[in-house]
C-alpha cells in the first residue's frame, strides 16, 4: 500500500512538472510598459512668463498659442529696426535721383548771371583791345580786362558742369553703399521680428498638454521648456522578448496589448532593437531574470494612443501571421 501511494504521488508530481513546463513554453505574453516621446516647448530668449494659455490635461491643436513672455523690449526693437530701414531706403532713393528741383533751379540762375557777366566782360575786353591799339590806355588796363573776361568764362564753364552733375544720380559706389545699408537694415528688422516671435510660443504639433513646468510671473531661462506636449503618435508600447523569440517578430506585426481596467487593444511592431541586453529592472518576470532579451516597440492607432498612459504596465502578446511592412 505504501508503495502504491508513493507511485501515485510521484506520478502526480511528474504531471505537474510537465504541465508547468508546457505552460512556460506556450506562454507568449511579455511584460512591458507604455512609453511617451514628449515634445518640450521652449524659446531661445529668456523672459518673465506673462501669459500661460493652457493647463495640464488640455488638448491643443497645432498652431495654438501656449504661452507668452514679456516682450516690451522686443516690440521696441522692431519699431527701431523699421525706422532704420525707412531711413536707409530714403537715403538710397535720394542718391538715385540727384539734386532736388529747387537746387537745380538755383544753379541755373547762377549760370544765367555768370553768362551775363561773361558777355559784358567780353564786350569790355574787345573795347580795351581797340583803345590799347589806339594808345589811349595803358597795357595794365588791357591785362585787367583780359583777366576779368577769362575769369567770367571759367565761372560759366564751372556752373555748366555743376548743372550737368546735379542732374545725374550719385556715383555708382555711393549707390552700392546705400543699397548695402538697406539690406543690412532689412536683415536687422528680420532679426528683431524673430526675437519678438520667440516671446510667444505656439504648439508645433497637436496633442495633450502633459505637463506645465512654469507658471505666470516666473522667470524662464533661455531654452527652458514651459509646456510639455504628448502627441498621440508619440505614444508607444515597449516590451522585451527573449533573444530566441525576437527572430520570429517582424515590423508591422500585430500586437495584443492587455492592461488593468480595460479591454485589450491592438498595436503594431514599429521597432526591434538590433542588439541584446540584460532584462531591465522594470521587468520583474522571474523567468526573464538574468537572461538576454531584445527590446521591441509598437505603435497604436491615434484613438487608442489617447487612452494609454506613459509608465502604465502592460502585457503584450504578438499575434501570429500579423506581419506587414
Amino acid at each position: 500500500m505504501r508503495t502504491t501511494e508513493r507511485f501515485v504521488v510521484s506520478a502526480v508530481f511528474l504531471v505537474l512538472l510537465l504541465l508547468s513546463g508546457c505552460e512556460s513554453k506556450v506562454s507568449s505574453a511579455y511584460q512591458g510598459y507604455i512609453e511617451g516621446e514628449f515634445v518640450y516647448v521652449a524659446g531661445k530668449i529668456a523672459g518673465r512668463l506673462d501669459a500661460l494659455d493652457v493647463a495640464r490635461g488640455d488638448v491643443v491643436a497645432a498652431g495654438q498659442t501656449l504661452y507668452a513672455l514679456e516682450h516690451a523690449y522686443e516690440t521696441a526693437g522692431v519699431a527701431m529696426a523699421e525706422a532704420d530701414l525707412r531711413q536707409a531706403e530714403d537715403t538710397l532713393h535720394d542718391k538715385q535721383k540727384g539734386l532736388r528741383p529747387e537746387e537745380i533751379a538755383q544753379i541755373e540762375a547762377d549760370l544765367r548771371r555768370a553768362d551775363a557777366s561773361r558777355a559784358l566782360s567780353s564786350l569790355e575786353y574787345d573795347r580795351r583791345i581797340k583803345l590799347y591799339g589806339d594808345a589811349v590806355i595803358a597795357k595794365e588796363e588791357l591785362d585787367t580786362s583780359r583777366t576779368t573776361h577769362a575769369r567770367d568764362k571759367q565761372q560759366v564753364r564751372e556752373l555748366e558742369a555743376k548743372l550737368a552733375t546735379g542732374k545725374l544720380p550719385s556715383r555708382v559706389d555711393q549707390i552700392l553703399a546705400a543699397k548695402a545699408a538697406v539690406e543690412a537694415a532689412r536683415a536687422a528688422l528680420d532679426q528683431a521680428r524673430w526675437n519678438l516671435g520667440q516671446m510667444t510660443q505656439a504648439a508645433g504639433v497637436s496633442g495633450l498638454v502633459y505637463d506645465v513646468l512654469h507658471y505666470a510671473g516666473e522667470w524662464v531661462a533661455a531654452g527652458s521648456p514651459v509646456v510639455t506636449l504628448l502627441p498621440p503618435a508619440n505614444v508607444k508600447v515597449r516590451f522585451f522578448v527573449p533573444e530566441a523569440v525576437a527572430g520570429s517578430l517582424a515590423l508591422g506585426q500585430r500586437l495584443r496589448v492587455a492592461f488593468d481596467g480595460g479591454a485589450p487593444v491592438a498595436a503594431t511592431v514599429s521597432y526591434i532593437a538590433p542588439s541584446v541586453e540584460y532584462t531591465p529592472p522594470v521587468i520583474y518576470s522571474q523567468g526573464f531574470r538574468e537572461k538576454l532579451v531584445i527590446m521591441v516597440e509598437g505603435r497604436f492607432a491615434p484613438d487608442v494612443a489617447a487612452r494609454m498612459h506613459p509608465g502604465q504596465p502592460v502585457d503584450v502578446t504578438p499575434e501570429a501571421g500579423g506581419g506587414g511592412s
